[in-house]
């Protein structure tokens, strides 16, 4: 569960007492301007926006923009409830109404969707970067087929023991032969 909340409210917008949500941590801080929140947005374990719908979007990339962190809605407007597609993934949605043990778990739940959603992008992030590994490696054996005169198996062969000789990852190897064979041949 975070322990140290951010919690953003432009304006006067307290609904929910600060007793039930400073119960549901061990630290709140306060922030009604983009310029406080980046005073005390790297103490803060996770960020509970309480701003109108319209502002949600922008108020959520400023903070991202700043540090990503578990984010959460405190939501007060029946209205954003029955939109289906609200445009963006908050971690967690509160509700004023809330006890102090329903707002722990909610407060937990999102912290795990945070964590979930991080581990899934560093994850993509990883798949992209083999994939685009993998597009170099393929070029790069086609190069040396026909340069080299060699099938695919002895390309890669020779793009493997380059590798390892210069110590390097293969992809590096064979973004090189691609780049110097373009510049060649280009």
């Amino acid at each position: 569960m975070p322990k140290t909340l951010l919690l953003i409210e432009p304006g006067s917008r307290t609904i929910l007492s600060p007793p039930q949500l400073q119960q549901s941590c061990h630290k709140l801080y306060r922030a009604a301007t983009s310029s406080e929140a980046q005073h005390h947005i790297h103490i803060a374990d996770a960020v509970v926006l309480h701003v109108p719908h319209a502002q949600l979007i922008d108020w959520q990339t400023t903070i991202t923009s700043m540090r990503r962190l578990p984010t959460y809605w405190l939501c007060s407007e029946d209205v954003a409830l029955k939109q289906s597609d609200w445009g963006y993934a908050p971690d967690g949605v509160l509700f004023p109404s809330m006890t102090v043990s329903e707002l722990k778990l909610a407060l937990q739940w999102g912290l795990r969707t945070f964590q979930q959603r991080k581990h899934w992008a560093e994850e993509r992030e990883q798949l992209l970067m083999r994939l685009e590994e993998r597009k170099w490696i393929d070029q790069a054996k086609a190069v040396l087929c026909e340069v080299k005169g060699i099938t695919e198996a002895e390309a890669y062969d020779f793009l493997r023991k380059q590798a390892m000789n210069e110590r390097k990852r293969i992809g590096d190897i064979a973004a090189s032969i691609v780049k110097v064979y373009q510049l060649i041949h280009g």
